[in-house]
C-alpha cells in the first residue's frame, strides 16, 4: 500500500497563508496539515509516500526532507501547477500507481487519525468517504444508492438545496487497487486528459469510469468523524476548534460565542435557547416571505417600536427595541452614570459594560446561591447606589424572585433615589410566569425608577434574529436610546418576525408549557446522578455542583473532547470563587437524553 498527496496548487482563498507557502504548509494548532497527513500516514504502516509538489514546490520539499519519517518519500514536481488541476498533478504519478494499492489525499485535507485504516481494511476495488454537505463547503457532491455506493456525480448547475439531504460529499480521500487503476482508471483518465486537458479535477475521470464500465463507486459514509477541508481562513479557523485538544477545544469554542452550525455533530448546552418555538407553522410562514425579506429595508425605529408595543401590550414610548439585549444594555450602561450595584454570580454583560471601580458587589453567601430582596434592601442600604441590576430568575443559579417582592424593591429603591434595572429574559420559563412579569403600563407608570429588559432570543428561540427589547415609563431615556442606536438597527427578517408573532401567541405559550415538563424530567434525571448537587431552577438552564474529584474543567474538558457536548464551566466565573460548578442548558427530549447517558457514563451511574 502507498499514499499518494497532491499537493501542487497554489491555494490562492487562503491569501496571506498562502503567499509564501504551499497549502500543505499552513498550520493548524502550531501544526501543518503535511505533517498531520503524513504522520497518519505512518500510523497506519504505509511505507511509501509520493507527494506531487509544484507552487513553492521546494520549499514544500525540504520541509518534509527535516520531519525524520520512516516512510519512503518520492518527490513529483508538476511545473505546470499555474495551468493545470489535481488530475495531472495525479496523471504525473502514473507509473507510480500502476505498481500497488494506492490511497489518494489532497494535502488540503485535514482528517483524524484512524480513518485510512478504514479505507485500508475495504477490500473493494475502488472506496471512498462521504459525509454530509455543509452550504458553506466547496468540492465534489453525489448521490448514494440504499449500499452506499455513488450513483451520480452532481456537477454544480444540478445542485439543488431542496435536495440537500439526498447528497453527500465526497472527502477527496480515495483508495484505488492496483488493478482498478491499471484496467479502468489510468485508460479512462489519459483519454479524459487528451479530450477534456489538465484543467479538471481526478473526479472527473472517476465520474466517467462509472458511466463507462457501469461501476458504482463504494462509499464509506462517515458521521461523527473529525475531518475538514481547507479552502480559506474560516476553514482554517473551523478546523482550529475542531482539532484542538483538552481545555484548549473548550476555550476555542467558548470564545465563538456562537455560530455552532458549524458542527453539526456537537450538542450545544452552552447556549440557552427554546427548542420548541417556533414551530413548524411560524417557520413556514417566515421561509415564504425570505425573498421579499432579503431584499427590502427594514423598517426605522419608530415602526419597530409600535410592532413590539402591540405585542407586549404597552405604549410605544415605553419601548425600545435592540438587535438583542445586548445592544441595549451596552446603550443603557455606558450612559448611566453612578456607581452600580451588581448580584455574583449573575449574568455580567451590565457589569462589563462599565469600570470596575464603578461596580459595588452583591456577593451571594447562602450555600444554595439563594437570595431574597430583603438581602439585597440591607446590603445596598448601607452600600448605597445609583442603579441596582438583578436578573430574574438568575444566571447561572437559577434563583427566582416573584413579582410583588421585586416591586416592594423598587418602592424600597424610589425611596433611595436609586434606579431598578431587571432583566426578565428568563421570565417565561418559570411557573405562573404571566403573574410575575413586570412588563405593563400599570407597572411602569407605578415606577418609573425600573428598567425591564427582555431578550427574545431565549424564549422565544430565534437567537439568529438578534432581538430584545427595553421598557420604562422614563420617556426621555426611551427617546434617548432610540437615538443612540442605528436608525436600522435591526433586519428584516426580526421586524417580520415582530410583525407576525401576535397570532403564534398560542403556540408560544402551549410550546412554554411543554418545555416545563421536559425541564422537570430533566432535572429528575440530573438529580440520580450523586455526585452532582442540582439546584432548583425555574429557567431554561440549571446549575449543579460537582461533589466528586473531578473539577469542572475537567469535566467540560470530557464532555467536548470524548462526547462532543459544550458545556458551561463555571469555575472561573465571579462570586463561583473557583468552585466546582457547571450549567447545563435545558433541551428537547433527545438531546437531554444524551447528556444524561454521557453523564451516567462519566459519573459510572446505572441507568
Amino acid at each position: 500500500m502507498q499514499t499518494v498527496i497532491l499537493a501542487a496548487g497554489m491555494g490562492k482563498r487562503l491569501k496571506e497563508l498562502t503567499k509564501n507557502h504551499t497549502k500543505g504548509m499552513v498550520e493548524i494548532n502550531g501544526k501543518t496539515l503535511i505533517e498531520r497527513a503524513i504522520n497518519n500516514i505512518e500510523k497506519a504502516g504505509i511505507n511509501r509516500i509520493i507527494i506531487v509538489t509544484g507552487y513553492q514546490g521546494e520549499a514544500l520539499r525540504e520541509y518534509v526532507s527535516r520531519l525524520n519519517l520512516n516512510a519512503d518519500i518520492v518527490f513529483i514536481n508538476n511545473d505546470k501547477y499555474e495551468e493545470t488541476n489535481n488530475i495531472y498533478s495525479l496523471w504525473l504519478a502514473k507509473d507510480y500507481l500502476a505498481e500497488d494499492d494506492t490511497i489518494v489525499l489532497e494535502s488540503d485535507i485535514i482528517f483524524e487519525e484512524g480513518l485510512l485504516e478504514r479505507l485500508m481494511e475495504s477490500d473493494e476495488e475502488c472506496v471512498t468517504f462521504v459525509a454530509r454537505p455543509q452550504p458553506w463547503m466547496d468540492g465534489t457532491i453525489v448521490k448514494l444508492d440504499k449500499n452506499s455506493k455513488i450513483v451520480e456525480f452532481i456537477d454544480s448547475n444540478s445542485y439543488d438545496m431542496n435536495n440537500i439531504n439526498d447528497y453527500y460529499k465526497t472527502v477527496s480521500v480515495y483508495k484505488f487497487t492496483k488493478d482498478f487503476i491499471n484496467k479502468k482508471y489510468m485508460p479512462l483518465m489519459n483519454a479524459y486528459i487528451q479530450a477534456w486537458g489538465n484543467s479538471a479535477v481526478y473526479e472527473s475521470a472517476l465520474k466517467v469510469v462509472t458511466m463507462g464500465h457501469k461501476t458504482n463507486v463504494p462509499a464509506i459514509v462517515l458521521g461523527d468523524e473529525c475531518w475538514y477541508e481547507i479552502n480559506d481562513i474560516q476553514d482554517v479557523d473551523i478546523a482550529e476548534s475542531l482539532f484542538a485538544e483538552g481545555e484548549d477545544k473548550v476555550n476555542k469554542y467558548a470564545r465563538r460565542f456562537g455560530g455552532y452550525w458549524r458542527y453539526p455533530n456537537m450538542y450545544d448546552f452552552f447556549y440557552l435557547v427554546n427548542p420548541y418555538f417556533p414551530n413548524v407553522r411560524f417557520m413556514n410562514e417566515m421561509k415564504a416571505n425570505f425573498e421579499t425579506l432579503i431584499r427590502e429595508y427594514p423598517s426605522g425605529m419608530g415602526v419597530n417600536s409600535v410592532l413590539a408595543a402591540k405585542y407586549f401590550e404597552v405604549l410605544p414610548e415605553y419601548i425600545c427595541v435592540g438587535n438583542g439585549t445586548s445592544e441595549l444594555i451596552k446603550s443603557l450602561m455606558e450612559n448611566l452614570p453612578g456607581k452600580i450595584g451588581t448580584i455574583y454570580p449573575t449574568f455580567e454583560e451590565y457589569s462589563h459594560r462599565k469600570n470596575p471601580e464603578d461596580i459595588v458587589p452583591f456577593y451571594v453567601k447562602d450555600k444554595d446561591f439563594n437570595y431574597t430582596v430583603e438581602d439585597l434592601m440591607e446590603y445596598y442600604e448601607v452600600n448605597p447606589v445609583a442603579a441596582i441590576v438583578l436578573i430574574n430568575p438568575d444566571n447561572p443559579s437559577g434563583n427566582f424572585i416573584k413579582k410583588q417582592d421585586i416591586l416592594n424593591l423598587a418602592k424600597w429603591a424610589a425611596a433611595h433615589d436609586t434606579m431598578l434595572i431587571v432583566d426578565e429574559s428568563f421570565i417565561d420559563f418559570a411557573k405562573d410566569c404571566e403573574k410575575h412579569t413586570l412588563i405593563s403600563n400599570e407597572v411602569l407608570e407605578d415606577n418609573p425608577n425600573l428598567i425591564v429588559l427582555k431578550s427574545i432570543s431565549k424564549s422565544f428561540g430565534v437567537a439568529g434574529l438578534r432581538l430584545g427589547v427595553l421598557l420604562t415609563s422614563d420617556k426621555e431615556r426611551i427617546a434617548f436610546m432610540k437615538k443612540d442606536v442605528a436608525i436600522w438597527n435591526i433586519n428584516s427578517f426580526a421586524e417580520y418576525y415582530m410583525q407576525i408573532i401576535e397570532k403564534y401567541k398560542e403556540d408560544y405559550e402551549e410550546a412554554m408549557e411543554h418545555i416545563k415538563v421536559v425541564r422537570d424530567a430533566y432535572l429528575d434525571g440530573l438529580n440520580k446522578i450523586p455526585q452532582l448537587q442540582v439546584y432548583p431552577t425555574q429557567a431554561n438552564y440549571v446549575m449543579c455542583r460537582i461533589k466528586s474529584d473531578i473539577t469542572a474543567t475537567e469535566l467540560a474538558n470530557v464532555m467536548l473532547n470524548k462526547y462532543n457536548i459544550l458545556i458551561k464551566d463555571l469555575s472561573r466565573k465571579g462570586g463561583i470563587d473557583g468552585g466546582n460548578y457547571i450549567r447545563l442548558s435545558v433541551k428537547n427530549e433527545e438531546e437531554n437524553a444524551v447528556m444524561l447517558k454521557a453523564l451516567y457514563e462519566v459519573f459510572e451511574v446505572n441507568m
